[in-house]
């Protein structure tokens, strides 16, 4: 089987919820907090994906639409 990395981000909310997000690494583990600072969160508004998608394809999706002038939400 081929391996590849992933990088998951749990976020709770005060109301309860909690959303896990699974990607492309954006972090290395030799960073501290103090190189890393997020500028920037984006939105898809992709909520259904093909059953056979594999991340590299979930991940173009997700840049295509936020490249796209009106294809995202901030």
């Amino acid at each position: 089987m081929s391996m590849q990395q992933i990088q998951m981000v749990i976020i709770d909310l005060d109301d309860g919820s909690r959303g896990v997000f699974i990607g492309t690494p954006i972090t290395a583990d030799q960073f501290g907090d103090d190189d890393c600072t997020v500028e920037q969160v984006w939105f898809t508004n992709i909520h259904m994906i093909p059953k056979q998608a594999t991340l590299e394809q979930l991940v173009e999706m997700a840049l295509a639409q936020i490249q796209s002038p009106s294809g995202f939400l901030q």
